[in-house]
């Protein structure tokens, strides 16, 4: 078997396995827009971001909810496959550890796009029309999800548990959401929660999103593109690593 086509059957049994599990295709849909209606329909009723309903400034953010949760939970897959001797029939394979993580990133991404994909078609719902710029979303969504798939490829690495891993998910996941901007903009903050969401790769993944949507943006399309190109080429370097001292 040759390294790319070991990286192919990877993709095509993860994604077969999205697939199979209709709930988190439902769910994908539902969850977001429950923040969407209830959260930003509640809050929106008394609260604006200038020229903006608050449905509509905070949809890019609960795209980028919707990958960040589900791309960072996929690393439970990995917790679930050493349970289930999975990964000790794919390592006698002859290919590298390398191409198993990287077969298990497109796998994340896919899922991850897919479910994006579920929340984009409610945008003119919210006003949002994307024009010329849908193109540059998904390559922003794509530059993103990777790094999270990563990071939670990574967790799931380490961890020897189902439970463990939620719990150390729970550590990471609502830190990132909420410190990213996706429900407030990021001007005008204290100095203090500034660092915090400078330091957040997930708050450049909701500016660009943001401006590509409604033209607003903190920190400027290309500088969210270096962060984000760059997180992503880290968490590799570091999930590749990752796999390759994995004990099963």
């Amino acid at each position: 078997m040759s390294e790319l086509s070991g990286l192919y059957a990877l993709w095509e049994r993860e994604f077969r396995i999205f697939l199979r599990e209709r709930s988190r295709i439902v769910s994908s849909a539902i969850n977001p827009l429950l923040w969407l209606f209830v959260f930003g329909g509640g809050l929106g009723s008394q609260v604006s971001v200038g020229n903006l309903n608050y449905q509509t400034f905070i949809y890019p953010g609960v795209v980028v909810m919707t990958v960040l949760f589900s791309s960072i939970f996929y690393g439970a897959y990995v917790v679930w496959d050493k349970r289930l001797d999975f990964l000790k029939e794919v390592l006698v394979a002859p290919i590298s550890r390398v191409t198993i993580f990287l077969g298990k990133v497109l796998g994340g991404v896919t899922d991850g796009l897919i479910q994006a994909t579920i929340l984009l078609l409610f945008a003119p719902i919210f006003g949002i029309t994307y024009g010329l710029n849908l193109t540059l979303v998904y390559a922003f969504l794509f530059i993103l999800v990777i790094g999270l798939v990563s990071v939670g490829l990574v967790i799931g690495s380490m961890m020897e548990s189902p439970e463990g891993f939620g719990l150390i998910i729970s550590f990471v996941n609502f830190p990132l959401f909420f410190l990213s901007g996706a429900l407030y903009p990021l001007s005008n903050l204290p100095t203090w929660l500034t660092i915090f969401t400078a330091a957040n790769p997930v708050s450049y993944g909701v500016d660009a999103i943001r401006a590509l949507m409604l033209g607003t943006h903190t920190f400027g399309i290309f500088v969210d593109f270096v962060v984000l190109l760059m997180f992503a080429l880290l968490m590799i370097a570091i999930g590749s690593l990752a796999f390759k001292r994995m004990k099963l």
